[in-house]
């Protein structure tokens, strides 16, 4: 990370005050030249907990420690410098008590320079969203389908729909009046992604929940179509790098197999004035 003075830094009260305004941008990263390049662009990194499934090939986020999002947490932050930096609080770290979830987030933001942090739960963690921010530190909420419950909601199945509405609205109202920044807002439908924005006080960032959101977010592997298996259906792939990352490597190996690589001018000639060894090698 340079150390550019000229460039402010968002920080989470300008988030919030963005709300019904021009749409937030976020992406995910988890590694330096990543974040360098969604840097540019977007006013929210997010350093999520998907880092345990796109980069270390777990089969959930459950599996994802507090050392791993500490890890890239602090690699993405050598490549921000304007956009709030926002750190996942992985599961079992915050959801015992509010104390537990203050020493959490604490050390995420100690340890990676993190703007804010960003843990899942509606009315559940009102009080614990509540009890962060009055110790000064800024929290992004995420309701719908929320990833580390999946087991508990019967897979990664659409929420809010028919009478469970409600219970996202007040998710969304509760997060908001107890604090929280900003919201995320996971795989609901259109309409209700709409009522929420308008209710809500509080930016909703949207994954799956429509156009209507005050912004929108998205795996950064998701979108480039790199190395991921499977593409979810409210993910627009703007690259194929999978495609192409595949056919430079098979370029690769036939050259090095054909011997065209490397070549000439890829070697190292001898220093002016080298003497060769006698016996001619």
């Amino acid at each position: 990370m340079s150390t550019n003075l000229d460039i402010k830094a968002l920080t989470p009260r300008d988030i919030t005050a963005r709300k019904g305004q021009a749409p937030l941008v976020s992406l995910t990263a988890y590694t330096t030249p990543m974040a360098r390049l969604v840097d540019a662009h977007c006013d929210i990194v997010l350093v999520g907990d998907s880092v345990g499934m796109v980069v270390h090939g777990l089969p959930s986020t459950l599996q994802v420690t507090l050392e791993m999002m500490i890890l890239h947490g602090r690699a993405v932050r050598r490549g921000v410098e304007r956009a709030l930096l926002v750190v996942d609080m992985p599961f079992g770290t915050y959801e015992e008590s509010p104390q537990q979830a203050f020493r959490t987030a604490a050390r995420l933001m100690a340890e990676t320079e993190a703007g804010a942090v960003k843990l899942e739960g509606g009315e559940t963690m009102a009080e614990t969203i509540g009890f962060l921010t009055r110790r000064g530190i800024p929290v992004m909420a995420h309701i719908g389908l929320t990833p580390q419950a999946v087991n508990t909601l019967g897979g990664y199945r659409v929420q809010g729909r028919g009478d469970d509405a409600e219970r996202i609205l007040r998710d969304g109202l509760a997060v908001a009046e107890a604090g929280a920044f900003a919201v995320v807002v996971e795989k609901v439908p259109g309409a209700l992604a709409a009522r929420l924005t308008a209710d809500c006080p509080i930016p909703t960032i949207g994954i799956g929940a429509s156009a209507a959101c005050d912004g929108q977010i998205l795996v950064i592997d998701d979108m480039l179509g790199a190395f991921t298996a499977f593409r979810p259906k409210f993910v627009k792939q703007y690259a194929d790098l999978a495609e192409i990352a595949g056919g430079a490597i098979a370029a690769y190996a036939a050259d090095v197999r054909e011997r065209r690589f490397p070549g000439p001018e890829h070697a190292f000639a001898d220093a002016v004035g080298a003497k060769r060894p006698a016996n001619g090698a």
